[in-house]
């Protein structure tokens, strides 16, 4: 690359960098430049800029450890990849206005720094990019894992009735978690009535319901209720729709509801007491 370029960018960073920071607050939904305390704004900024110009010089390539670390850091703070794509062409634009303004970039040699930026830009962008997904996909993984352990557990509320409070969509894989957690569950608290909260599952069809109901009948095997509670409007409007069966089930619209229920079957109640 020309080393008047490299030396000019060097030499102007700091330049650069605030008008970076001005041309990303005015991108559309903008957050992070907006709400974050100034120092972190700062010090992600220089981190980006050292990023982008870690590979300015053609002997010089993309330190992957640093890589690492920003799209680590930038996917906690919520950057999108359309975010991170237009946060290049952002560092790129303003680059190129202020070489033009300095007198580096001219008429006569545009054609070639336009090159130059290319050559310099395109493969940071896929490193970039391909880093960030890398990134996301872990992050979204371990996040789905921690979901699951998190929302699948039996809790007991009082002796001989526990609750499996249900959150998120129930697939396949998460729906053979639930039925493990909730058999092991059943055992060890020697449950009679087990509750399971449907509540924060926010589509239930077919094969949800498929779930729900295979879990049910595990649960008898083991010599224990299983009530099916959160059923509400918009949901058994659908279970109706899709003429799903919950005859073996006792249903009510809400955890309170059921929780009564599940108390009249273990011969209890909750009474007041006047003082």
């Amino acid at each position: 690359m020309n080393k008047k370029m490299i030396v000019a960018i060097r030499e102007n960073m700091d330049e650069i960098i605030e008008r970076w920071q001005e041309e990303m607050k005015d991108e559309k939904g903008e957050r992070f430049f907006h709400f974050m305390p100034t120092d972190l704004i700062n010090k992600t900024s220089k981190e980006f800029a050292e990023l982008m110009t870690s590979n300015i010089a053609e002997e010089d390539s993309v330190n992957p450890e640093k890589l690492a670390n920003f799209t680590e850091k930038v996917v906690r703070f919520g950057w999108s990849i359309k975010f991170v794509n237009k946060a290049i062409d952002n560092f790129m634009t303003t680059t190129f206005k202020i070489l033009e303004e300095h007198g580096v970039i001219g008429n006569d040699n545009m054609r070639d720094h336009i090159r130059l930026f290319l050559n310099w830009i395109n493969p940071l962008r896929e490193s970039m990019i391909e880093a960030y997904s890398t990134e996301w996909e872990r992050t979204v993984s371990l996040q789905r894992i921690a979901l699951q352990e998190l929302s699948a557990s039996l809790i007991p509320v009082f002796e001989k009735i526990s609750v499996m409070p249900l959150v998120g969509t129930i697939d396949t894989e998460r729906a053979k978690l639930i039925m493990e957690n909730l058999l092991d569950g059943v055992v060890k608290q020697r449950a009679e009535v087990v509750l399971l909260d449907i509540t924060g599952v926010p589509v239930v069809d077919t094969m949800v319901a498929h779930h729900i109901i295979q879990a049910a009948d595990a649960v008898r095997l083991v010599g224990a209720k299983c009530m099916l509670v959160g059923i509400r409007p918009e949901i058994a409007q659908t279970i109706v729709t899709l003429g799903i069966n919950l005859n073996e089930f006792t249903t009510t619209s809400t955890l309170q509801r059921g929780m009564q229920e599940a108390l009249a079957l273990t011969n209890r109640s909750i009474v007041e007491v006047e003082e």
